[in-house]
C-alpha cells in the first residue's frame, strides 16, 4: 500500500517546455510542487522561468543514461512527448517517440523506484487496429507502460481529442493559412469530426490525477464538450478572424493524392499518416467530456500576436494560482 500513500511532490516532466506542458508545468509549479523540465535547448525556454520552483535542464531524453540521471529522486515522471510526423515514410520516427521512449522511462523508473508515470497518449491509440503509424506506435506506447502497471508502479494515461487553446497548433495553423490563402480555401478530410478539448482542462486533469488513487492504472478519453467537423472548425476560424473565404472540401481521392504530395514538402505539412489518422473520427463516447468549449476562449488568442498571447497565458496561471 506504501505506493498507494505517497505524496508527490516532485515531477520530472518530458516534454514539459510544448504546448500543454507549459500549462501543466504552471499548474503544479504554482501548487507548490517542485518541477523539473527536460529540455534540448534551455534558451528557447527561459520564459518557463517565470514560474516558481521551476528547473529548465538540458537532457537528451532519448539517452537513457541522461534520462536516468536527470528523473532520479524524483516522485513522478510525466511524459507528454508525441510526434505528428516523422521525418522517415515507415513508421520508425514514431516508433522511435511513442513507443521506445516510453519503455525507457518505464525502465529507469523501475530501477531508480519512481512510483508514478502519468502518460499522454492520444484518443483512438490502437496497437493493433490504428489505421496509420501513429495511433498505432500511440497504442504500443501506452500498452507497455500499463502491462507493468502493478504493485511497483502506478501509469495513468490521457487520451485526447484535439487540444486546443493560447499557443496551439490548430487554430493557429488553419488562421495562417487562412491569411494567405484569399477566397477559396480546399480542404482535405473535410468531414473528420472532433471534439477539441481546452488545454487548461487537459492540465487540470493531469494535476488532479497525480495523487488520486482512483486514477491509478487507467486510461482516460479527454473530449471537449462539442463535436464538428474539420470543415467547421475551419470556417469558425475564418469567421473568427473576419475573413470571408469559402472551404471547399475536396473530395476523398484528391485528399489522399494531396497527401501523397505534401508528405514530401519541407516540414511535411499534411502526410499520408495523417491521413490515415483522419479515417476515425476523433470524438468520445458519452461522458468523457470536458467542460469548456472553444467559444469561450479560441477568440480572446486568434489573430492577435501569439507570442506574447502564449505568454500572457503563462503569466496568468502563475498569477492566478
Amino acid at each position: 500500500s506504501s505506493i498507494l500513500d505517497m505524496k508527490h511532490n516532485s515531477i520530472c516532466i518530458l516534454g514539459g517546455t510544448g504546448f500543454v506542458g507549459k500549462y501543466i508545468a504552471g499548474r503544479l509549479a504554482s501548487s507548490d510542487k517542485h518541477v523539473r523540465i527536460l529540455t534540448r535547448n534551455r534558451n528557447n525556454h527561459r520564459d518557463l522561468l517565470v514560474f516558481p520552483n521551476v528547473e529548465l535542464i538540458e537532457a537528451d531524453v532519448f539517452d537513457s543514461t541522461q534520462l536516468e540521471k536527470h528523473i532520479e529522486g524524483m516522485d513522478a515522471v510525466i511524459n507528454l512527448i508525441g510526434i505528428l510526423n516523422e521525418k522517415q515514410h515507415n513508421g520508425d520516427g514514431f516508433r522511435k517517440v511513442h513507443v521506445d521512449l516510453p519503455k525507457s522511462i518505464l525502465d529507469a523508473c523501475l530501477k531508480l523506484h519512481i512510483h508514478r508515470i502519468i502518460h499522454m497518449s492520444a484518443l483512438h491509440a490502437d496497437a493493433n487496429k490504428g489505421p496509420s503509424f501513429y495511433l498505432r506506435t500511440k497504442g504500443e506506447g501506452e500498452n507497455a507502460l500499463h502491462t507493468f502497471s502493478s504493485g511497483r508502479l502506478a501509469v495513468t494515461s490521457f487520451r485526447p481529442s484535439v487540444i486546443f487553446g493560447p499557443g496551439d497548433s490548430f487554430f493557429n495553423r488553419f488562421a495562417g493559412l487562412l491569411r494567405v490563402t484569399p477566397f477559396a480555401f480546399p480542404l482535405a478530410c473535410a468531414n473528420a469530426r472532433f471534439a477539441p478539448v481546452y488545454v487548461g482542462d487537459v492540465a487540470d486533469r493531469f494535476v488532479q490525477a497525480l495523487d488520486d488513487k482512483s486514477t491509478f492504472g487507467k486510461r482516460f478519453d479527454l473530449c471537449g464538450p462539442e463535436q464538428y467537423s474539420l470543415k467547421q472548425l475551419v470556417e469558425y476560424t475564418a469567421t473568427t478572424l473576419g475573413l470571408k473565404r469559402r472551404v471547399i472540401a475536396l473530395p476523398d481521392f484528391i485528399s489522399k493524392m494531396q497527401a501523397h504530395t505534401l508528405e514530401w514538402f519541407p516540414g511535411k505539412p499534411f502526410s499520408l499518416d495523417n491521413y490515415n489518422s483522419l479515417k476515425i473520427d476523433s470524438v468520445c463516447q458519452q461522458g468523457a467530456h470536458e467542460p469548456t468549449s472553444i467559444d469561450m476562449t479560441v477568440p480572446s488568442y486568434l489573430g492577435s500576436n501569439n507570442r506574447q498571447t502564449e505568454y500572457d497565458a503563462l503569466r496568468k496561471i502563475a498569477r492566478r494560482l
